[in-house]
């Protein structure tokens, strides 16, 4: 069955359908990673977007019930140069194609995606309809200019938890750690769990005093959307700098920099791979990092709050990084916990903790 991908810009690519068969619009954004599949399509902050996987093959390795990031599949689509149908792996427990069909998501192969990256790397990422289930393509326009893109929305609030719960709670924890949840990733608890911490996750748009009752640490996870939308949660975090050790990843970079009096922007099209070059200011290491984002910290914003830049991005030397001392405030834009790898930044967590534990007094 044929399947169309319609750009806000006018430019079409044809293909062929797999997955559901539907319609859905969302941001078209790539992803460089050559594993990970499973993880990207269960990611919270691929929220609302249409991903396009830059690897030749994707699907060879099929699915299986221990990978997902999160209880169900966040893309709007996925597209691919070449879709298996016929995976081959001794930990596959189904085949990516129903896997699509399940989570009502529609997929499109065949397609020159090398074309379709270097257009978005040209353009940069926008609006985009895919559908295959034979929607006139006048009714794709109107859908396609109807949806309200991704400045200025606050998805966090939409895929994270609404009730907080304890993920873990060892009898002697080493730590304490409110996790505030945008879109939190699985892995993350998981690494938290096995540090010795007490996690417990509560919502994005919870007051600060819920996220502060009882905790050592808070740690902002990563999530979709636009971060300066969240005016809410950013009120909160600025009661919370400065009371405990304050940590954050991706969106919860984002949210940091703009709680400490800093601003965001939207990059032109994201990072968004297994393979982003990230130095440490301190030491000079260049560390290969997994990376999901579309807004980035303003450096000199940043510096203005009396933060230090700890960690660059080397493909665009955007902020990766940064540290505010004073404030004890501690975020990445990359993720530490990549379940596919690479694991180069896996020791982050042991330095958040470690920061934790000293800032705690």
């Amino acid at each position: 069955m044929g399947a169309i991908l319609l750009l806000e810009d006018g430019r079409r690519f044809e293909g062929e359908a797999f997955g559901a068969t539907a319609t859905r619009v969302g941001e078209v954004v790539f992803n460089t990673a050559m594993t990970g599949y499973q993880e990207v399509l269960t990611d919270p902050s691929y929220a609302e977007q249409i991903v396009v996987m830059t690897s030749a093959h994707v699907g060879n390795t099929g699915v299986n019930r221990d990978d997902p990031e999160s209880e169900r599949v966040h893309v709007s689509g996925f597209l691919s140069r070449s879709f298996s149908r016929a995976p081959s792996s001794w930990r596959s427990e189904g085949g990516l194609h129903r896997y699509l069909i399940e989570a009502g998501v529609p997929g499109m192969h065949h397609i020159d995606t090398r074309a379709l990256v270097r257009h978005i790397r040209s353009r940069g990422a926008m609006k985009g309809v895919v559908s295959t289930d034979g929607t006139p393509e006048a009714e794709l326009k109107k859908r396609l200019d109807a949806w309200p893109g991704m400045s200025g929305r606050a998805l966090a609030a939409e895929v994270g938890t609404r009730k907080s719960y304890v993920f873990a709670d060892p009898e002697q924890p080493t730590l304490r750690v409110s996790v505030v949840d945008g879109g939190c990733k699985r892995n993350i608890l998981r690494l938290l769990e096995s540090r010795g911490c007490k996690v417990t996750v509560h919502p994005v748009d919870a007051p600060a005093e819920v996220w502060l009752d009882g905790a050592d640490a808070v740690f902002v996870s990563n999530g979709p959307g636009d971060p300066a939308a969240l005016s809410g949660p950013i009120e909160e975090l600025k009661k919370v700098v400065g009371e405990v050790p304050t940590l954050g990843i991706c969106l919860g970079h984002q949210l940091l920099g703009l709680a400490l009096g800093a601003t965001t922007y939207k990059l032109k099209f994201g990072h968004r791979g297994a393979n982003h070059p990230v130095r440490d200011e301190a030491t000079g290491k260049v560390e290969i990092t997994s990376q999901n984002h579309g807004f980035a910290v303003d450096r000199e914003s940043l510096l203005a709050t009396g933060a230090r830049v700890s960690h660059v991005n080397l493909n665009d030397h955007t902020v990766s990084g940064f540290v505010h001392d004073e404030r004890h405030v501690f975020a990445v834009q990359y993720h530490p916990e990549a379940c596919p790898g690479p694991h180069d930044s896996h020791y982050l967590i042991d330095e958040f903790v470690a920061f934790a534990k000293e800032g705690r007094g």
